[in-house]
């Protein structure tokens, strides 16, 4: 019997709440909570300005997971945004996300955390040079073991997310105690200092820019949705209750920050390592390899939620056809997408040998930021245009939260058009760039299905 395009799919449902949200804050919390907030002391400031950005991003963040929450519970199958924008928009849009998440979303994010992860954490390792054959090994070596234990199934993929998450808060929390306890921080640092930059807008939207780029990942459950146990109670619970315990850990640890310095010394260069100033502030020198330590434990976490979640996206894409069928293959008992996982690998290792990922990576955060704002209208769309939809979870104060979230995405668009309009147009290339492919493949399976 032919499996049909509305079943749930035949990945089995394995994926609890608890798993589901360590694929969630491993996504969210990778180096940018770590690296950013030197950026916004600079350019803002305040204390209170800097957190009041983290806030905002947390708002944004919340208001997209309640709206994806009612998209996951109502189509509760592989494939995240891009099964929503095919349902809203049609397949020629849902082509386009699922392109864009292959080319730039997941690969190329993959590749330049595999190559962050080495460069930290050959900072451990007493070498002379910057040794980059050697970055380029260690940076296949995460991915291929990750990806190892992807192939594995579902258990073995689990476990290891489960276990890289609990390390990666765990080494967290220890670093804010020992501060906390150890530490000669003054809570008195959080009083705004007499010579900050005058306030402007500006500076502000970029600051947001970079918070949101710290929140990205809070979806990471959709994509899973079709493996997820109870979707109509557990994709709410986890995209909702994982983006707040997120956003909670990153005002902590903004706190945490201007206890230990003042905005002035966090805003004086080097301004990336931010965690690293702090923990040499707070626990002395040797403390800063504590934080690398935490720095390569996010990144493998990251790494490995979007190994496990990207490969969804083609396993879903190949079951409707828009891309060949043998990525829609699963092996072992646990139905893992083989050729999905395999491809996606393939690609970031690609990206990773010719050292092409970094340009890639700025523009995707543009790119995504559209992709997310078209699903979250969905929402909107599919109200209107579906009333009787079954939807277990229905986005609440609607339509005001999807609408919030647009709009906010469509003033972050047309800033970045404005202030960055190469970076911008770049992105919207990339994304464009997958125009001929899709055209090719309509047009070989129209010939194809004539043939027979």
């Amino acid at each position: 019997m032919e499996k049909s395009k509305q079943d749930p799919s035949t990945l089995p449902r394995h994926i609890g709440w608890f798993t589901a949200s360590c694929v969630l804050v491993s996504s969210v919390v990778g180096t940018g909570i770590f690296t950013t907030t030197g950026f916004m002391a600079r350019d803002l400031g305040h204390p209170g300005l800097i957190l009041s950005v983290w806030l905002v991003g947390a708002l944004i963040a919340i208001a997209g997971a309640l709206s994806y929450s009612e998209l996951g519970a109502a189509f509760p199958v592989a494939g995240g945004e891009y099964t929503y924008l095919r349902r809203a928009y049609g397949p020629f849009l849902g082509f386009l996300s699922g392109w864009t998440s292959f080319t730039i979303g997941f690969s190329a994010a993959i590749a330049a955390s595999a190559m962050s992860f080495a460069a930290y954490f050959l900072q451990l390792l007493p070498l002379n040079g910057e040794g980059r054959l050697l970055s380029t090994a260690l940076a296949l070596a995460l991915l291929w073991s990750i990806t190892g234990f992807h192939l594995a199934g579902g258990g073995a993929g689990s476990a290891l997310q489960r276990s890289l998450t609990l390390l990666k808060v765990g080494a967290i929390l220890l670093f804010m105690v020992a501060g906390l306890m150890f530490g000669a921080g003054d809570w008195a640092h959080l009083i705004p200092a007499d010579t900050q930059p005058p306030f402007s807008m500006g500076a502000y939207v970029v600051s947001l820019v970079f918070v949101l780029y710290a929140y990205s990942g809070w979806n990471t459950a959709a994509y899973l949705a079709g493996e997820i146990t109870d979707p109509a109670r557990t994709i709410p619970r986890t995209m909702i209750g994982g983006t707040l315990f997120v956003a909670l850990l990153y005002l902590m640890l903004n706190g945490f920050y201007f206890y230990a310095l003042p905005v002035t010394e966090l805003a004086t260069p080097p301004l990336l390592p931010v965690a690293d100033k702090v923990a040499r502030a707070m626990l002395g020198l040797e403390a800063g390899r504590f934080v690398t330590v935490i720095l390569c434990l996010s990144i493998a976490g990251a790494v490995s939620a979007m190994v496990w979640v990207g490969s969804r996206v083609y396993y879903a894409m190949a079951q409707d056809g828009l891309i060949p069928s043998i990525f829609a293959n699963t092996s072992g008992r646990q139905c893992t997408p083989f050729n999905a996982i395999l491809l996606q690998s393939l690609w970031a290792s690609v990206l990773i040998v010719s050292g092409s990922f970094e340009q890639l990576v700025i523009y995707s955060g543009f790119a995504l930021v559209i992709f997310s704002a078209l699903a979250v209208g969905a929402v909107l769309i599919l109200r209107r245009r579906e009333p009787d939809l079954p939807r277990p979870y229905r986005t609440p104060f609607y339509p005001f939260i999807p609408a919030f979230y647009v709009m906010v995405s469509i003033v972050i668009v047309g800033s970045v058009l404005y202030e960055r309009p190469l970076e911008g147009g770049v992105g919207i290339a990339t994304v464009l760039a997958g125009t001929p492919l899709y055209l090719l493949w309509y047009r070989f399976r129209r010939i194809g299905k004539k043939g027979a």
